[in-house]
C-alpha cells in the first residue's frame, strides 16, 4: 500500500509533493489538498486530479497517514499548531518557524506531542546517503570535520551535524560575509544572457561543536543555480577523509589508498532499462539503492520521496522518526547564528535549548 498524505497549502512548495505522488503512485498518494478558496481548489483539482477542501477538519477526515504543512515561513508555526491540535501526524516544511523566538515558542507548544517531523531531505540524497553509509562504516575512523559548499542555512547545518553525529550541546559560530564580482548566468527564471560580473556574497563560517568536532559552512549567492559554482563536501575522519566521491584511508599502517563511490545509472548509451540512478557502490559493496526505480526522479526528488515514505512509516508506527522537530529547531538555530555572526562580525554561541531534552 502506498504512503498517503494530505497537504495544507497550494503554492509552489505543495506542488513538489503533488508532482512526486504523480511520478511514484505505487509509493505515494495524496488524499486531499486544503486551499483557502474554492476557486483555487478547483484550479488544483483540475491540474493535479486530487480532491481539495477548505478546512483542516475536512483534510483530516480523508484519513491520510500524515499531513504536510506546505505554507510560507510566517504561517508555518500556526499551521503546525492547528494540525497538532487535531491530533494528526505532521510533516512541516523547512524551517518550522522563521526565527529563534518562533522556534522556542513552537517547541513549547507542540514539542511534547511527538507529532511533528520536518521536511529536510539532504541526508537522504543518494550521494550524501552513500557518503553517510561509508562514514558510519568506520572506513575513515571517527568523523571530526565536515565542510559543506553546496546549499544554505539549515540544509547545510543538517549535513554538518548529521555526518558528525553532533547532538545539542553548545556551538560556537564565527562567520563572515565576503563580497566579490561573479558572473551569474542562470537563475530560477532561466538563462540571463548577461556575462557581466556583479557583486555576489560568499558566507564563510566555522562551527565549533567541541570535543574535536567542527564544520565549515561555505555558501555563495545563487549557488544552487549558478553553473560556474561547483558543489563540494568533505568529511574528514580520524583515519581518512571523503572528498565528494573519493574516499582516502589506510589499509595498513604504511598504505593509504583512494577508492571512489561508483554510480550505476540506467539509460546511458545502449542501456534500455529507463533513465534512473540504480545503485551506488564502494569497494564492491552496494551502499545505496534507489527505492524508486523506473520513476525517472532526479536525485533531489528521490530524497524527498524517501522522506515521505519514511514519514508514513513513522506515522503508522512502522519506523523511526526521519527528522524530528528537535533536530530541525537545532539546525535552523545554528543557521540563524551564522547569519547573525556574519552581520555583526563577532562570535555567536548557540546555547543548549529546551528541545535538547
Amino acid at each position: 500500500m502506498p504512503t498517503t498524505f494530505a497537504i495544507v497549502g497550494s503554492g509552489w512548495r505543495s506542488q513538489f509533493f503533488l508532482r512526486l505522488a504523480q511520478a511514484a503512485p505505487a509509493h505515494l498518494r495524496v488524499t486531499a489538498v486544503a486551499t483557502r478558496s474554492a476557486e483555487r481548489g478547483e484550479q488544483v483539482s483540475a491540474e493535479w486530479h486530487v480532491p481539495t477542501v477548505r478546512t483542516v477538519a475536512e483534510l483530516v477526515a480523508t484519513k491520510p497517514d500524515f499531513v504536510i504543512a506546505a505554507v510560507p515561513w510566517g504561517a508555518m508555526p500556526g499551521t503546525v499548531r492547528e494540525l497538532v491540535e487535531a491530533s494528526v501526524p505532521v510533516l512541516a516544511e523547512t524551517p518550522p518557524a522563521p526565527d529563534a523566538d518562533g522556534l522556542r515558542s513552537l517547541w513549547g507548544d507542540v514539542g511534547a506531542s511527538g507529532l511533528v517531523q520536518v521536511a529536510e531531505q539532504y541526508l537522504l540524497m543518494p550521494g550524501h546517503a552513500a557518503r553517510l553509509a561509508v562514514a558510519r562504516s568506520g572506513a575513515i575512523g571517527t568523523p571530526t570535520n565536515v565542510q559543506v559548499c553546496s546549499t544554505h542555512m539549515y540544509h547545510a547545518t543538517s549535513l554538518i551535524r548529521g555526518f558528525l553525529g553532533a547532538g545539542f550541546d553548545p556551538v560556537t559560530v564565527t562567520a563572515r560575509d565576503l563580497v566579490a564580482p561573479l558572473v551569474d548566468p542562470l537563475t530560477p527564471d532561466g538563462w540571463t544572457g548577461d556575462e557581466t560580473p556583479k557583486d555576489a556574497t560568499q558566507t564563510l563560517a566555522i562551527l565549533d561543536f567541541g570535543a574535536g568536532r567542527s564544520g565549515v559552512y561555505d555558501f555563495t549567492s545563487n549557488q544552487w543555480w549558478n553553473p560556474l559554482l561547483s558543489r563540494r563536501i568533505v568529511v574528514r575522519g580520524s583515519a581518512g577523509e571523503i572528498v565528494d566521491d573519493a574516499v582516502t584511508r589506510l589499509v595498513d599502517p604504511v598504505t593509504p589508498i583512494t577508492s571512489h563511490l561508483e554510480y550505476r545509472r540506467a539509460g546511458m548509451d545502449l542501456n534500455l532499462e529507463g533513465v534512473d540512478l540504480r545503485t551506488i557502490a564502494f569497494e564492491g559493496e552496494v551502499v545505496y539503492r534507489n527505492p524508486f526505480v523506473r520513476s525517472g526522479l532526479s536525485e533531489d526528488d528521490i530524497a524527498v520521496a524517501e522522506l515521505l515514505v519514511q514519514t508514513g512509516a513513522w506515522a503508522r508506527d512502522e519506523g523511526p522518526q526521519p527528522y524530528p522537530l528537535a533536530e530541525a529547531c537545532q539546525d535552523h538555530l545554528i543557521a540563524l547564528a551564522i547569519g547573525q555572526s556574519a552581520r555583526e562580525r563577532r562570535e555567536v554561541v548557540v546555547e543548549r535549548e529546551a528541545w535538547a531534552g
